[in-house]
């Protein structure tokens, strides 16, 4: 039997200020640090991360495991390897972790102790960007994902994402952990095969994370996009899975740049009647502006504009792209990514 509870895992490539800032929230734990272990993961080539993180090890139960170009996948299942705790719970290195997370998950799991995976919400400090700000908002808002990425009535069929995903160590054993040949959408991927092989799914309110993400809207394009481009891959391995909420990134601009040709048609010949389609996409995107503006400030309700017409663009053209590589031309890789 494991001697501890949890293995908190991050699996780590470069970016020092971004690790460094996630391992000192664990510093600050209130939480016995003989009940948990920290596992990374490190891919960083020319050991340009590791003296950083020398003088954790002497402030926290920390291990890491080094192989250069460690892929995400990867680093995750090498450091479960050297896990030694009854829940591994996976964590991203753009993480800043509340002091009171485990005791949150402690208290959730006594109240329903068949929980056997599991997750949490993210948000954003005070202190993020502005930018930061706005991409979360529009990753999390119920008007900009329909509350895709779980809540509270969100019971047996969440899927925890990896960026905050615990599990019981048997099932993620059982199951063979992470599917090393998924480059992207490899959190899901396992939640998948997790609830097949009978993992019941729950989400955490308090189990919340402070997320960055990414800190320009090319980076922030260029992760929706390869979220996007994942999901015909996931339903290739997972038959059943695809939903009408996957489709609508690609429905949503799609519509928003024909609506807008419509719209450049209704001056031509001076119809309003195709102005209407334009119409109802401004109407949208200021309910967008107006629920940022009242749970944030004008300069995030202003960006939360463009992060979210930013979000459904980069996920819904790396849907389509995927799509029409996996499905029509039949290859079962799809596109690099």
């Amino acid at each position: 039997m494991p001697k501890i509870k949890y293995a908190l895992i991050s699996p780590t490539f470069q970016r020092p200020e971004e690790v460094t800032e996630f391992l000192s929230s664990l510093e600050s734990l209130d939480y016995s640090k003989k009940e948990f272990q920290i596992i990374l993961g490190d891919g960083t080539p020319n050991d340009e991360l590791r003296p950083l993180l020398q003088s954790y090890l002497k402030t926290l139960p920390l291990q890491i495991h080094y192989q250069e170009f460690l892929p995400v996948s990867d680093a995750r299942n090498r450091a479960a390897e050297l896990a030694a705790a009854e829940y591994l719970i996976f964590l991203d290195s753009d993480c800043i972790i509340p002091s009171g997370y485990l005791k949150g998950i402690d208290s959730f799991l006594s109240k329903h102790p068949d929980t056997t995976l599991f997750g949490g919400p993210d948000a954003a400090l005070e202190d993020f960007t502005d930018l930061q700000k706005a991409i979360n908002f529009s990753m999390t808002s119920f008007l900009t994902t329909g509350g895709i990425r779980g809540g509270k009535a969100s019971v047996t069929s969440y899927q925890p994402r990896g960026f905050n995903m615990g599990m019981s160590s048997d099932l993620f054993k059982k199951v063979g952990g992470y599917d090393e040949d998924f480059v992207c959408g490899e959190d899901v991927e396992l939640s998948l095969r997790l609830q097949k092989a009978g993992a019941i799914s729950r989400f955490i309110p308090e189990a919340h994370v402070f997320h960055k993400r990414r800190a320009t809207l090319k980076q922030f394009r260029r992760q929706v996009f390869r979220f996007g481009a994942a999901r015909p891959l996931l339903a290739k391995a997972h038959p059943g899975n695809l939903k009408i909420m996957h489709l609508f990134p690609t429905i949503f601009t799609l519509y928003g740049y024909l609506s807008l040709l419509s719209f450049v048609v209704s001056l031509g010949l001076g119809k309003v009647f195709f102005a209407l389609p334009y119409l109802a996409y401004i109407g949208y995107m200021t309910a967008v502006f107006a629920e940022a503006w009242r749970t944030e400030n004008f300069q995030v309700a202003r960006l939360a504009i463009r992060t979210t017409k930013t979000m459904n663009e980069g996920y819904g053209m790396g849907f389509l792209r995927n799509y029409i590589e996996v499905y029509l031309r039949g290859n079962s890789k799809g596109i690099k990514l």
